[in-house]
């Protein structure tokens, strides 16, 4: 069957991307002038999820009330974000990923168009965690994103009319794409999901205009597949030839992972593009000894020509399925008196970095969760202090009490956001411990390479999760909301001071971004695992939008939360319980006003 959409023309076809050719993304800072759009998954390619508009602010944003809301149709879990540019706004759904186009100059923001792209259903069996979609990518006319199944397309942004399809991932592999692209110039980055199937992980730069793919640069294995070249590549705290291959016993680096999932951001003076790497596979760290190179690790590459630079792994050897693949925030800061080019990044393994993007040389590593993994990470080498009571492995058995649990201390779909007013970063966390317990794990292509059991059990205070501010610069918590739930949604933080969040109960709240005191709230529907965005309207006014629509990891784990399946009445997991007696699933969009 022809991968052609169905296009639906529903309205005036040229009138959303008017001026969306005058959008170009900025450098690694907020941008000076703010065009009140949001055309990227991050705003920016600094990826700091912050707007300079200032028509909420903390004295005004109680008044905050819904003045739109559109049911997407679709179940799965809304992770991911809208993109507004000119008067046009753009959803992606879940599988089976449609892109809505919505007329925003018009009262009830009729569809201009809808595109539904012929997305193939064995994707969804190999789907780790829910059929999510982490967003779309305009540029040059288009909105480019990618499908479940493996494909990027690039759709015309005035009409809908898909412009070119091209497969990127191997789902009879194990793979699948959720990631949203990043494009810089005439490259659009992508990567795929498939590190619980023991994929040998990938990045691919691709064209803008064709959709041909340019280069394909591995995460793991030998230099060569890793487009790591002599005089180029020089890691901080590594040196030799075919390090990516060298830290896997047994060649095990062929099936090892590594994926890229999360978001990816880019330095325009530096020329580099920065993304983080997900779990070792299996989860049974004795099949696959050696420091796993680069798994659950930041890479930074030339987009151009996907060219390795330098790399820097956070959690060697993984024991714990410790992804790396939350955002790379960029942000010139002020560490021990000296002006840094700063990269800052919240793992699932706890500790809130702060690394020299220019060199990936770590300047700071703290806990922002509890933890009891590691008891710290050395500056002078860049490594762990393991605590060796907590390693695991089949030959360990049962291993208790390990903080944070495999859900991590933040979710790497959960992309915190950085204020250049207030000097914070703000992200959601959750506060999960686990046992875990591995076993021996058989590969089977395009079949789940695991071999864990791990329970999870709320960390010290009881409470799941928090929203907190942070200060990169000085490694310390300023304050922070506590949450019964785990919290999975993405952060925003504004020019008037205003920082907002959902809940997985499903509440969306603005919260003071100076003191966290919660300025305004409102009950949406179902949990929000998506990432709140802001724009000015064509009325001149500012909105903010967030999708509502629990899943992703909380699908698997909560029962009872879908009412069109008789089939799930499965207990919710023991820390979980009462989930379902305060959302269900069910996607909508969200539009907030004054």
């Amino acid at each position: 069957m022809s991968r052609a959409a169905l296009i639906a023309m529903l309205g005036c076809l040229g009138a959303g991307a008017a001026n969306a050719d005058s959008v170009r993304a900025t450098g690694a800072e907020a941008p000076a002038g703010e065009d009140g759009q949001w055309s990227m998954p991050s705003k920016d390619y600094a990826a700091t999820r912050y707007s300079g508009l200032t028509g909420i602010t903390r004295q005004n944003a109680g008044s905050l009330h819904p003045v739109w809301t559109f049911s997407t149709g679709v179940l799965g879990g809304h992770e991911g974000q809208p993109l507004v540019v000119g008067d046009t706004m753009y959803v992606v759904t879940p599988w089976p990923n449609v892109l809505y186009a919505f007329d925003l100059t018009q009262e009830g923001y009729p569809l201009r168009w809808k595109y539904r792209p012929d997305v193939s259903a064995n994707a969804i069996g190999v789907s780790c965690c829910d059929t999510v979609n982490r967003g779309a990518f305009y540029a040059d006319g288009k909105i480019v994103y990618n499908l479940l199944d493996g494909h990027t397309v690039a759709v015309e942004a005035s009409s809908g009319r898909e412009l070119w399809s091209t497969q990127i991932a191997d789902v009879s592999n194990g793979e699948t794409v959720t990631m949203a692209p990043l494009v810089v110039r005439d490259r659009v980055i992508v990567g795929a999901s498939g590190g619980e199937f023991g994929i040998y992980g990938w990045v691919k730069g691709l064209d803008l205009k064709s959709g041909r793919t340019v280069w394909t640069a591995h995460n793991i294995g030998p230099d060569k597949d890793m487009l790591a070249r002599a005089g180029t590549f020089k890691p901080p705290y590594d040196s030799g030839v075919d390090l990516g291959a060298r830290s896997w016993a047994n060649d095990s680096w062929h099936t090892g992972g590594a994926p890229v999932w999360g978001s990816i951001s880019y330095d325009p003076q530096l020329d580099l593009i920065y993304y983080g790497t997900g779990n070792a596979s299996p989860y049974n760290p004795e099949q696959r000894l050696g420091d796993d190179k680069w798994s659950a690790s930041v890479l930074a590459r030339k987009p151009e020509d996907g060219t390795l630079v330098w790399a820097y792994q956070f959690t060697p050897h993984d024991n714990w399925d410790y992804d790396a693949t939350g955002a790379m925030i960029l942000a010139d800061l002020t560490v021990d008196g000296k002006r840094i080019r700063a990269l800052v990044h919240f793992d699932k393994n706890g500790f809130a970095y702060t690394l020299d993007r220019a060199t990936g040389r770590l300047l700071l590593a703290v806990p922002f969760a509890p933890v009891t993994w590691a008891k710290s990470v050395d500056l002078a080498t860049g490594r762990p202090l393991l605590d060796t009571a907590k390693q695991t492995g089949a030959s360990r058995g049962n291993v208790k009490g390990i903080c944070p649990s495999l859900e991590g201390g933040v979710s790497p779909s959960s992309p915190a956001a950085y204020s250049p007013r207030t000097h914070l970063f703000y992200t959601s966390t959750n506060n999960l411990c686990m046992d875990y317990a591995a076993t021996r794990a058989s590969r089977l292509k395009g079949t789940p390479f695991m071999g864990v059991t791990s329970p999870y059990f709320a960390g010290p205070g009881g409470n799941l999760g928090t929203f907190m501010a942070w200060d990169a610069a000085s490694g310390r918590k300023v304050w922070e909301n506590k949450e019964p739930y785990p919290n999975w949604s993405g952060a925003l933080v504004t020019a008037g001071d205003v920082a907002f969040y959902g809940t997985l109960d499903g509440w969306f709240k603005s919260v003071d971004a100076r003191t966290g005191k919660v300025l305004s709230k409102f009950k949406v529907g179902s949990g929000v695992v998506g990432n709140p965005i802001t724009y000015r309207g064509p009325d001149g006014k500012q909105y903010v939008a967030v999708y509502a629509g629990f899943g992703g990891d909380w699908a698997l784990l909560s029962g009872d939360v879908r009412s069109d399946d008789p089939a799930d009445v499965r207990p919710p997991a023991d820390f979980l319980k009462d989930i379902a007696r305060h959302t269900s699933q069910g996607g909508i969009i969200w539009i907030f006003g004054l």
